[in-house]
């Protein structure tokens, strides 16, 4: 398993008590975001408080390249005017269409993962840690504050470099 440059966000805690942390990474072929327990990434799509993705864009300066960086931190600046309950990067899986959803969950939470669609069964969730380029999270991250998904002002905290 491969950890690369990051910056972090969390602590959390799920339901049953374990805690975790939200890693934005560089990692060979893009960048990946992923729930880490210790020093165990854990395979399911990441869930992480909706005012903590603000100041993990702005982390990645120290981890990305200047114009990555730059791209994640231009797409929390987007006007909101749409409205919905995700922000969302089309894309291509093979022959299928698939996406990259920052998704509002309960709590104040966001779910960033990818959705496959498979044909005849609909859209269904990989529930592993997305691993893509930079312009898809950009993509998705100015979806989702157009449309209200995130908040406005980003955490209290700023996200630490690793």
């Amino acid at each position: 398993m491969f950890s690369g440059p990051h910056v972090s966000a969390g602590p959390y805690e799920d339901e049953d008590g374990t805690g975790y942390s939200v890693r934005l990474e560089r990692v060979p072929g893009g960048v990946r975001l992923a729930e880490w327990a210790g020093s165990q990434l854990r395979r399911r799509a990441p869930v992480l408080r909706a005012d903590d993705v603000a100041p993990l864009a702005a982390g990645a300066e120290g981890v990305l390249s200047a114009g990555d960086a730059r791209a994640l931190a231009g797409a929390l600046g987007q006007e909101g005017s749409a409205a919905g309950d995700a922000g969302v990067s089309p894309g291509r899986a093979g022959d299928f269409r698939e996406e990259l959803r920052i998704e509002a969950i309960e709590g104040g939470r966001v779910r960033v993962g990818r959705w496959i669609q498979r044909p005849g069964s609909g859209w269904e969730l990989s529930d592993a840690p997305p691993m893509l380029p930079v312009a898809r999270y950009a993509e998705a991250l100015a979806d989702a504050t157009r449309k209200g998904v995130l908040s406005p002002r980003g955490g209290d905290e700023a996200a630490r470099p690793l």
